[in-house]
């Protein structure tokens, strides 16, 4: 009989504003699988914690932004390298101003790309996960 998979339960919320799209760099890089490089704004689902809530967490613990309004734009699912079976709820919202966002403590640094261009793919952790999600979103908006 196979062992029960590990699972990884992760939200993260593509931010765009004025036309461009928010990437991070995290501090501690433990917590995301020991990678470097840009992410969108993510962490990890909590036990019974509901992914929307998630996602309003990133916003209001990693943005400073409070009340703001976000979409589920898709789930997608993998097996990664690590052996762990990945779920990934990638939302998207819309600010009105890119000085709304103020990046918490656990942020070393914030930046702002228009998606047509976007670093290349080895300055975005993951091999570039960030682009393929941020493509998606903005060839399907919702």
């Amino acid at each position: 009989m196979e062992s029960a998979a590990k699972v990884k339960l992760i939200a993260d919320v593509a931010v765009f504003a004025q036309s461009k799209v928010l990437l991070v760099n995290y501090k501690d890089t433990n917590k995301y699988d020991h990678q470097r490089g840009l992410f969108l704004p993510d962490d990890n689902v909590g036990h019974g914690e509901h992914p929307d809530n998630v996602a309003l967490r990133i916003l209001r613990e990693q943005l400073n932004l409070d009340g703001t309004e976000m979409k589920l734009h898709h789930i997608e699912s993998f097996s990664g390298n690590d052996k762990f079976w990945h779920l990934v709820f990638h939302y998207e919202m819309y600010a009105e101003n890119i000085n709304l966002i103020q990046p918490s403590g656990e942020i070393q640094s914030a930046q702002w790309f228009s998606p047509d261009a976007l670093p290349d793919d080895k300055e975005i952790a993951h091999h570039g996960w960030a682009k393929q999600t941020i493509k998606k979103i903005t060839d399907n908006p919702i």
